[in-house]
C-alpha cells in the first residue's frame, strides 16, 4: 500500500447552541457505521461539563461531505457511580460475535485519590442503535496490563476467532514526561474471553512512546497496516504514525510513510489524532480529530494510491 493521504477537511463540529447536556463539547474519536449508500451514522465521543464522554451521533453524506442529520441525544451514556464507565466512554470500534454486533470501548475511571484509569468493555448494537443495558466489562487490569487500558480495535479472523489490539500504560513517567503505553495483542475464541500476548508495536522512547486508538486496514497487496495516535516525549501534541505487519509475522513502525500532519493553520493545526481507516466503495478514508482532543470536531481523508 503505497501513496499519501489527502485531507478533504472539517466533517462535523458540534455548535454551542441548544447542546445536550451530556453532550456539551467534543466530537472525538469517530466510528462509522454505513447506513446506505454513501451515508454513514458517525458515532463520537462528546462531553459534559463534568467532562465526562458519552456517545453521540451524526449522520453524513460523505461523498458530498453534508449532514443529513444531526442526533441531539447521547446514543449511550458514561455510567454510574462506581461502574468501569463512571467518568467517560471513548469508542473503539465494531465487531459482530454468536450474531450478534458489538461496539468496542475505553471505561474510564477518575478516582479522588489516585491517577486515571481505564478498562476495556463492549455493548450491543441492533439496528444503528445501543442496546440498553448490554455493556459489560471484556478486559480488565491484570498481571499483564496493571496499569490502565485503552481503545479497543477487535476484529473477526477469516481462520475463525478474533484478535484485538489495544493500548496499555506501562508507566505515567517514563523518565522524560510522558507516559509510556504501547500496543499489545489479544486473541479470542468467541470475542468474549480473551488471551492476551503482550507488546507487539515496537516503541522508541522520544520518537513515539505513547500510543492510543490502533486502527487496523487489511490490504490486498501487502497485509496488516495500523494507523493510531503517538506522542514522542518531546513536548509535542499527538500525532498520527503507521506500523505493517511484516511477512514474518513482526509489526515495524513506519512514521516515515502513509501519516497524516497538522494543517498550517485551522481546526487540525495543533494535533491530530484518534484515526478510523476504513473502505468505502472503491476509496480508502481516514476519519481523525484535531485540536484539543476533538474539541473542534472530526474531519475526512482520503488515500491516494
Amino acid at each position: 500500500m503505497n501513496g499519501k493521504w489527502q485531507k478533504l477537511g472539517l466533517l462535523y463540529c458540534p455548535g454551542s447552541k441548544n447542546r445536550h447536556q451530556k453532550l456539551m463539547s467534543h466530537a472525538a474519536n469517530p466510528l462509522p457505521i454505513h447506513i446506505d449508500g454513501d451515508i454513514y451514522r458517525i458515532f463520537y465521543c462528546g462531553r459534559d461539563e463534568e467532562n465526562r464522554s458519552s456517545v453521540g451521533a451524526v449522520d453524513i453524506d460523505i461523498i458530498t461531505r453534508k449532514v443529513v442529520e444531526e442526533h441531539h441525544a447521547p446514543f449511550f451514556a458514561h455510567g454510574s457511580p462506581g461502574s468501569f464507565h463512571a467518568d467517560g466512554v471513548s469508542i473503539g470500534n465494531c465487531y459482530e460475535s454468536g450474531g450478534r454486533q458489538y461496539m468496542t470501548f475505553m471505561g474510564w475511571q477518575s478516582p479522588t485519590q489516585g491517577h486515571w484509569r481505564g478498562d476495556i468493555g463492549r455493548i450491543e448494537i441492533q439496528d444503528l442503535a445501543f442496546v440498553v443495558g448490554t455493556e459489560e466489562l471484556l478486559m480488565g487490569m491484570d498481571d499483564e496490563d496493571p496499569v490502565s487500558l485503552a481503545y479497543p480495535w477487535v476484529e473477526a479472523r477469516e481462520t475463525g476467532g478474533f484478535d484485538m489490539w489495544y493500548p496499555s500504560v506501562v508507566s505515567w513517567e517514563a523518565g522524560n514526561g510522558e507516559m509510556l503505553a504501547v500496543v499489545k495483542h489479544a486473541t479470542s475464541t468467541d470475542g468474549k474471553q480473551w488471551l492476551r500476548h503482550g507488546a507487539v508495536v515496537p516503541y522508541a522512547l522520544g520518537v513515539a512512546q505513547a500510543f492510543s486508538r490502533p486502527s487496523v486496514l487489511h490490504s490486498d497487496d501487502d497485509g496488516l497496516h495500523m494507523w493510531f495516535s503517538y506522542r514522542a516525549g518531546t513536548g509535542q501534541s499527538y500525532r498520527i504514525g503507521h506500523a505493517v505487519l511484516s511477512k514474518d509475522g513482526q509489526w515495524e513502525l513506519a512514521l516515515d510513510r502513509l501519516t497524516i500532519d497538522v494543517s498550517s493553520t485551522g481546526w487540525d493545526s495543533e494535533m491530530v489524532e484518534y484515526p478510523f481507516v476504513f473502505r468505502h466503495d472503491d476509496q480508502i478514508y481516514m476519519l481523525y480529530n484535531g485540536n484539543g482532543y476533538g474539541k473542534t470536531g472530526f474531519g475526512l481523508a482520503v488515500h491516494r494510491g
